[in-house]
């Protein structure tokens, strides 16, 4: 592994954070052949979070050379004899233009391109510099604009989420969106919330795993016959057998047979302790998470489909924000997504029984998971364009994604929005 130096080579301090590998040349060829194969390109291009083109037309335009754009090899080549040195000095100069922040001189900046400027966005003091659009490279940087990542998407969803909460105060999804939205202490307290979850859901784990259990021969077999699991099914509460409509998901199961057992057991522990403790409000996400590990189904789709229909009641709004953490854990693809939808849509079924106004929860409730990036924009919009019998009756789906359209509309609005500005 090469040696590591500071970004910025004009500090001398051996701690400083921001580092790079030192530059790696190979001189090849012979006469007017020759030319400078730049090893580790990539891995310094990589720790200063810049494309590797940036780095390579830089030295080009610097030296006069030619040099190779994006190889498939990863051998970066400029032409002729150049030593590692100059290439070094060289990449100071581009380090300083196309790099540090103007104001605090960090390199932890993002390259901002947007209607004919360059913009350097400080993730250290927040300052946005403008990069000389006079310099060589500044036109190049122009004419390749990267492709969106992951990370850029996810930017854009912030922004049309703050846009959205400062226009639409006054309708349905953004009183959800308002309730939701924190400020940057409130988001820190999240998140550290979301640390002790996470610290305690292991050291529990840990205990349980610990846990010795003796276990007869005699005492482990269950009677699966027709009659015994009719007669279990019917001493399950009524409320529960209501509540818990899983039969209906078999063709969804992927040779998991039997587990409806397992699930109505973690659906049935939930009330007892919502019952015991006096809400659904007091059982414990820690507690709630553990009982599915113990019942070996943490990791299933289909606990996520159980816990939507227990772990919220008619305040399901404001309960989402406080269950967020355990869920985000829980609902890892998108067919946890999926299922968990197809939940709330079964106690939306079940609210409607008892409050004819509970379809006015659809969009703030669509709005809290969407705000807490347990359902995705894809998911909700394809979950919204086809009523389905899967989960409840068809003329309940089709009342429920119809209030769920201005929701989805925002949403592709939104997204027709961001391309337009793109």
């Amino acid at each position: 592994m090469a040696n590591l130096i500071n970004v910025r080579r004009d500090i001398k301090d051996h701690f400083y954070r921001y580092k790079m590998e030192r530059l790696q040349t190979k001189i090849e060829g012979k006469g007017n052949g020759i030319k400078t194969v730049v090893v580790n390109l990539s891995s310094v291009a990589q720790s200063l979070a810049r494309p590797g083109n940036y780095l390579i037309k830089y030295f080009g335009f610097e030296l006069g050379a030619q040099t190779n754009l994006d190889p498939p090899d990863d051998r970066w080549i400029i032409n002729g004899a150049h030593e590692a040195g100059k290439l070094q000095e060289l990449l100071d100069g581009f380090i300083t233009k196309f790099v540090l922040c103007k104001k605090c001189k960090n390199p932890e900046t993002d390259v901002h391109i947007k209607d004919g400027n360059i913009m350097l966005d400080c993730k250290a003091c927040g300052q946005r510099s403008e990069v000389d659009p006079r310099l060589k490279l500044s036109g190049f940087m122009l004419k390749t604009v990267p492709k969106k990542t992951k990370k850029d998407k996810a930017e854009r969803r912030a922004a049309r989420k703050a846009k959205q909460n400062g226009k639409n105060e006054d309708n349905s999804g953004s009183d959800a969106g308002g309730n939701d939205q924190s400020s940057p202490t409130e988001d820190k307290g999240v998140e550290s919330d979301d640390d002790a979850l996470t610290r305690k859901i292991k050291s529990e784990a840990q205990v349980l795993e610990k846990k010795a259990v003796e276990v007869r021969d005699d005492d482990w077999a269950v009677d699966m016959s027709e009659e015994a699991v009719r007669a279990r099914a019917q001493q399950l509460p009524g409320e529960f057998k209501q509540k818990l409509v899983l039969n209906g998901d078999e063709e969804d199961e992927d040779g998991e047979g039997g587990g409806n057992t397992v699930y109505d057991k973690l659906g049935t522990w939930i009330m007892e302790e919502a019952e015991a403790k006096g809400g659904v409000d007091k059982v414990d996400d820690v507690d709630i998470y553990v009982k599915a590990k113990e019942l070996g189904i943490e990791t299933k789709h289909r606990t996520v489909l159980v816990l939507a229909q227990t772990i919220f009641d008619e305040n399901i709004v404001s309960q989402i924000k406080s269950r967020a953490p355990m869920l985000k854990r829980m609902i890892t693809s998108e067919r946890h997504e999926k299922a968990f939808l197809g939940g709330t849509e079964r106690l939306l079924a079940q609210l409607l029984e008892q409050d004819k106004d509970a379809l006015t929860k659809v969009t703030p409730i669509l709005m809290a998971y969407y705000d807490k990036e347990l359902v995705s924009e894809e998911v909700i919009t394809k979950w919204g364009t086809k009523a389905s019998k899967k989960y409840v009756d068809l003329a309940t789906s089709k009342k429920i994604r119809k209030a769920a359209e201005k929701f989805i509309t925002w949403l592709q609005e939104a997204e027709e929005e961001s391309d337009d500005d793109e």
